[in-house]
């Protein structure tokens, strides 16, 4: 007969295995719990990755594009530079990115040159010439060299070479620097500027500002140093008529200067440039000498 010593040994033993095998369940379930749980997270995680990369939480206020800055203009000091002229700056936002402008320069020598501004390609050269244009900066100015690479060279208020608004902004549609035919081969140079095209004239190279070039003959350098922001769509004529004008020394001893002085009355972008366009072509398909159709 067991003593009551033993007894109260075999029920401790009993309680205790009773006690660990309930930890042992409890155990179970908190892991079978925590299992769950995670292959629910994880299920979350994938599709919400997914809804993700589709766009489900994309706000239904796009980011605003046009407020981005487009353009950035570096400022220059008249201090450092007298020649320069004080206009302010164009907008950095809500720059036209796409298409063409029309750029009508009126000038005493003939019927306007219209050109195609590039806007596509030169966006913030087309922002600068239409706000310049629109602060009337180019008027009444002179278009001071007929350089020795064949073009116009036109939008300094100075006159000087030196001159332009108190800001710069780089270049934007620079040409690739064409591969030259071999000495012995009979290719001509590719021309890399046709004739009547507009590029711009840093000073240095890629300051740009408001001194531009039309090109009134091919020019086919090895290294292209100027972007190019259009091309003459009308009045090359008067463009031809420019370039048969003598050209005399001017301070610096190069006989780059026109010996005739070329004004620059008007030049418009946009609405108006666009307007005067189609009223030249008109007038040039109009019967002559008075002839009926």
């Amino acid at each position: 007969m067991a003593s009551s010593r033993d007894r109260q040994r075999k029920l401790a033993r009993a309680k205790y295995e009773r006690q660990q095998a309930r930890r042992a369940d409890r155990e179970r379930r908190r892991r079978r719990i925590y299992a769950g749980v995670g292959t629910t997270a994880a299920v979350l995680l994938v599709v919400a990755g997914g809804a993700w990369i589709g766009g489900a939480f994309d706000s239904d206020n796009p980011v605003d594009t046009a407020a981005i800055d487009t353009c950035l203009w570096t400022p220059r000091g008249v201090a450092g530079n007298p020649a320069l002229k004080e206009a302010g700056t164009p907008p950095t936002k809500d720059i036209p990115q796409s298409g063409v402008e029309a750029m009508t320069i009126t000038t005493d020598k003939g019927e306007p040159i219209v050109v195609s501004l590039d806007v596509a390609s030169s966006p913030c050269a087309a922002a600068s010439f239409s706000y310049l244009a629109g602060k009337n900066f180019f008027d009444n100015t002179e278009c001071h060299e007929l350089t020795t690479e064949g073009a116009l060279r036109c939008g300094d208020p100075s006159g000087t070479g030196q001159g332009g608004p108190t800001y710069s902004y780089y270049d934007e549609n620079q040409p690739a620097k064409p591969v030259q035919p071999s000495p012995s081969a009979s290719t001509a140079p590719t021309v890399v500027y046709p004739k009547g095209t507009v590029a711009l004239l840093g000073d240095p190279k890629g300051v740009n500002g408001s001194q531009f070039l039309i090109f009134h003959q091919d020019f086919a350098p090895a290294d292209p140093q100027y972007s190019i922001i259009g091309q003459v769509t009308g009045g090359l004529d008067t463009l031809a008529a420019i370039a048969k004008i003598p050209t005399v020394e001017n301070e610096a001893g190069d006989k780059i200067k026109p010996k005739d002085k070329i004004t620059i009355k008007t030049l418009t972008v946009g609405t108006a440039a666009a307007s005067a366009a189609p009223s030249a072509a008109a007038a040039s398909a109009a019967p002559a000498n008075g002839a009926q159709s």
